[in-house]
C-alpha cells in the first residue's frame, strides 16, 4: 500500500513538473511574439473594390526615423479627391465595406486633416486621382505605429467615393466606400 501511494505521489510530481515546463515555454513564446511585433519595420495592404466599384490599390507602411512612411498607388478611381482612412476593424467581408467599422480613433479625438493635431489616428486625408483614375500618395505619419494603442496591424484601409472635407464630424463626409483592404505584416 505504501509503495502504491509513493508511486502515485511521484506520478503527480512528474505531471506537475511537466505542466510547469509547458506553461513556461508558452510564456516564452508569447514574449518572443511581442518582441517580434515591436521590431516590425514594414506592413502592406492590398485593397480590392467593394461591390459595384473598380478601385484597387496597394499601400505600404515602412518604419523610418521620422515615423511611418506611407506609399500608396491606386487605379480605377474617378478623377478628383477621395477620402483615405484607416478604419478600426480588419474586416472587409461586407459588400459595402462597412464591416470595417469607423475611422481608427483610439484617442477619442475629432476628425481632421492628416497634419492636424486634432485628428483620428486613421485620418490620412485624400487621394488625388488623375484623369486616368490613378492616384499616388506619399507621406510620413507620426500618429500611426506597428505596436501599442496606435497599431495599424490588422486594421482596414478604406477609400471613399468622394472627397474628405477634413472638417465634417465624424468622418469628413467622404461618401460610400469604394475599396477595402486589411493591413498585414510584410516581409522585412
Amino acid at each position: 500500500m505504501f509503495n502504491r501511494v509513493l508511486s502515485i505521489g511521484v506520478l503527480v510530481l512528474i505531471l506537475l513538473s511537466l505542466s510547469f515546463i509547458s506553461c513556461t515555454q508558452q510564456e516564452e513564446k508569447e514574449e518572443t511574439k511581442i518582441e517580434e511585433t515591436s521590431a516590425m519595420t514594414k506592413a502592406v495592404c492590398v485593397l480590392n473594390p467593394t461591390e459595384g466599384n473598380e478601385v484597387s490599390g496597394i499601400v505600404t507602411f515602412t518604419k523610418t526615423d521620422g515615423g511611418i512612411k506611407i506609399v500608396a498607388n491606386f487605379e480605377g478611381l474617378t478623377p478628383g479627391n477621395h477620402g483615405f482612412h484607416i478604419h478600426e476593424f480588419g474586416d472587409c467581408s461586407s459588400l459595402d465595406g462597412k464591416s470595417a467599422g469607423g475611422h481608427f480613433n483610439p484617442d477619442g479625438k475629432k476628425h481632421g486633416a492628416p497634419n492636424s493635431e486634432e485628428r483620428h489616428v486613421g485620418d490620412l486625408g485624400n487621394l488625388l486621382a488623375n484623369e486616368d483614375g490613378k492616384a499616388y500618395y506619399e507621406m510620413i505619419d507620426t500618429h500611426i505605429s506597428f505596436s501599442g494603442p496606435h497599431s495599424i496591424i490588422g486594421r482596414a484601409i478604406i477609400v471613399h467615393a468622394g472627397e474628405d472635407d477634413l472638417t465634417s464630424q465624424p468622418t469628413g463626409a467622404a461618401g460610400a466606400r469604394v475599396a477595402c483592404g486589411v493591413i498585414g505584416l510584410a516581409k522585412q
